[in-house]
């Protein structure tokens, strides 16, 4: 996938459109257009970012990085004018949330507060992460180093991606391990459960568990037959000792 990033498919104003729809598509508790467009943050950071990138490849790029941090202290969100952004991105609650200057990030993606599509180190030219269309990143995510996230994938909150993840993954832990991937596309709008989602940690607990009876009650059954083999040798002596000629 090559995002259709900074594109204005049928114009600016379908653009525009385009992410105030996102926000009712995602939110329930968005009400009104009026209400959206003067309150949610998060729009606001990506109309920000939209002129701030505009200026960057206009070469404007002081004025970009002005705007940039104009729009962090606004909004609480740091993109970086370079990061290529397509159509629908919402930011919901996006104190904290920090996209890096190589980044890409598709059509309908969904991001929650404190995450960070970041870098691992100060290596040139492509370093932070593609973010393929309908993909959801719950909160605190980290995902670092220039790596794909797959189409409709969803990373679990508080997850550390440092790997690539196949379309239709679910990806949880730290570091992040696919743990769930059906193989089924899914609709790029729809699926926003971040929160029934599979953890290896507890799996492996219950497994653990289930591991620990099995060997008790193998040890009970054990001592079962001991005390059965006792008491039949008790018996056995008892009964020599009463009849010593039998």
């Amino acid at each position: 996938m090559e995002p259709s990033v900074q594109k204005e498919k049928g114009g600016i104003r379908s653009l525009l459109k385009s992410d105030i729809d996102a926000v009712f598509d995602r939110d329930p508790a968005a009400r009104n257009t009026f209400e959206v467009v003067l309150t949610y943050s998060g729009l606001h950071a990506v109309w920000l970012h939209r002129f701030a990138h505009w200026l960057f490849h206009k070469k404007q790029l002081l004025l970009a990085r002005i705007v940039s941090q104009l729009n962090r202290f606004i909004t609480g969100i740091e993109i970086h004018p370079g990061a290529r952004i397509g159509r629908g991105l919402f930011i919901d609650h996006g104190m904290g949330v920090v996209i890096g200057e190589t980044c890409e990030i598709g059509d309908y993606v969904t991001i929650y507060q404190g995450v960070t599509l970041g870098g691992t180190g100060k290596e040139k030219g492509k370093r932070h992460p593609t973010v393929e269309d309908g993909v959801l990143i719950a909160s605190g995510a980290k995902v670092l180093g220039s790596i794909r996230i797959g189409r409709c994938s969803k990373i679990g909150a508080g997850s550390v991606v440092l790997r690539e993840v196949p379309p239709n993954s679910t990806v949880v832990g730290v570091p992040g391990r696919v743990v769930m991937q059906d193989g089924v596309r899914v609709p790029a709008r729809t699926d926003l459960d971040q929160v029934n989602l599979p953890d290896p940690v507890e799996n492996n607990l219950r497994s653990c568990q289930h591991e620990i009876e099995r060997l008790k009650r193998e040890i009970e059954d054990l001592r079962q037959q001991l005390k059965t083999v006792r008491e039949e040798q008790e018996q056995d002596v008892t009964a020599r000792v009463q009849h010593p000629d039998a």
